[in-house]
């Protein structure tokens, strides 16, 4: 299982007052930075900005409309958590 986290990954966040809230890693902004989407409060239109260091990888398949760049909405985001039975109860 690869360590670093990736465009496309499911991450938990592990601090800050999003903590335990679920993302999709839209962006690698550097070695310190990436670019989170929920689809519901963090929409693809204004993406949080976010340490690595206080995120936690799933080990859930990537995304892979993300991956591969295809244009896609905050609904496919939103279903696609949905879908790998992610929700907020069951974390």
């Amino acid at each position: 299982m690869r360590e670093e986290i990736a465009v496309g990954d499911v991450v938990i966040s592990k601090a800050g007052r999003d903590a335990k809230r679920l993302f999709v890693v839209t962006e690698v902004v550097d070695a310190e930075y990436v670019l989170l989407c929920d689809g519901d409060l963090r929409k693809l239109d204004k993406p949080k900005r976010k340490k690595i260091k206080h995120l936690k990888r799933t080990g859930i398949e990537p995304m892979e409309a993300v991956v591969s760049g295809e244009r896609i909405l905050d609904s496919d985001i939103r279903k696609y958590l949905k879908e790998q039975g992610l929700t907020e109860k069951n974390r």
